[in-house]
């Protein structure tokens, strides 16, 4: 038995349902013109159909592309809109930031002064601090996903 692991789309469903709602509605249509018995009233029924037909083609295509993947533009937003505090003390450093995930999902690291954040959802950050290059993360706290490290 073979298995499909490819994806369907939105868009793949799309081009199949519009031109089944497109030869239903031309079928209503023609349907129409063959029992018109007065000419006023089946033209304005045949006018109200086509342009049904049109609108609703044009809703079905304006779904599919609002259903587009929004999570990676949010994750993009997310990343790009980042902060962080760096906090400089006599011969300390404390580094205060939001990182998504739950603790044990989340690891840090100091190499050579440049400090490695990793969480969940892909959520990866470099950041250089000058001065820590013989420094060690000397505590670590996560609470309601808020990173705090004190660097010694």
């Amino acid at each position: 038995m073979a298995s499909y692991k490819g994806t369907y789309s939105n868009e793949q469903s799309l081009n199949f349902a519009i031109p089944i709602i497109v030869i239903l509605f031309l079928g209503i249509i023609y349907i129409m013109t063959q029992r018109a018995d007065s000419g006023f009233v089946s033209f304005i029924l045949i006018g109200a159909a086509a342009v049904t037909m049109f609108y609703w083609v044009k809703v079905l295509k304006k779904m599919t592309k609002d259903q587009q993947p929004s999570f990676t533009q949010a994750r993009e937003q997310e990343t790009k809109n980042w902060v962080y505090d760096l906090i400089k003390g006599k011969d300390e450093f404390v580094f205060v930031a939001e990182v998504p995930g739950p603790e044990d999902k989340i690891a840090v690291r100091l190499i050579e002064g440049i400090l490695y954040i990793r969480g969940t959802g892909g959520f990866s950050k470099e950041i250089p601090i000058e001065g820590a290059d013989s420094m060690q993360i000397f505590d670590f706290k996560y609470r309601n996903g808020v990173l705090t490290l004190r660097i010694k």
